[in-house]
């Protein structure tokens, strides 16, 4: 499985952006597809995820109620919708592929694999 994420940009605090996450190559309902955030010095953090069947997703706290993960089985395409932004969201924005042995969403960057070029996003105050 190779990935691709696109739709990174500059935005004005309060604003919004959708990442998008092209897969190409069979990713199955056991495979997980996380967003993870990385700035210059630091460690690649875990931002959402969701299990490619469609029955869970999990959120880091900071962005709880203003991102949104959401996957297209048609499209192979894994979406993060990005709304009322923060200047803290700025980053790379990188998405990888898991698959956990218990299927549930893991956090933990060195889990996932065929991360891609990034994204990169700057949220203005």
């Amino acid at each position: 499985v190779q990935l691709q994420a696109s739709g990174g940009g500059l935005v004005q605090a309060g604003g919004s952006l959708r990442l998008s996450c092209a897969a190409s190559g069979n990713i199955t309902a056991k495979n997980v597809i996380s967003w993870f955030r990385q700035t210059p010095g630091k460690e690649r953090l875990f931002v959402a995820g969701i299990r490619w069947s469609g029955d869970g997703t999990k959120y880091a706290d900071s962005v709880k109620g203003r991102f949104t993960i959401s996957r297209d089985t048609a499209k192979n395409t894994a979406d993060l919708q990005m709304n009322s932004l923060k200047p803290e969201d700025t980053g790379d924005y990188y998405c990888g592929v898991s698959m956990p042995l218990l299927g549930e969403v893991i956090t933990a960057a060195p889990l996932y694999w065929s991360w891609g070029q990034g994204t990169q996003v700057t949220v203005s105050s």
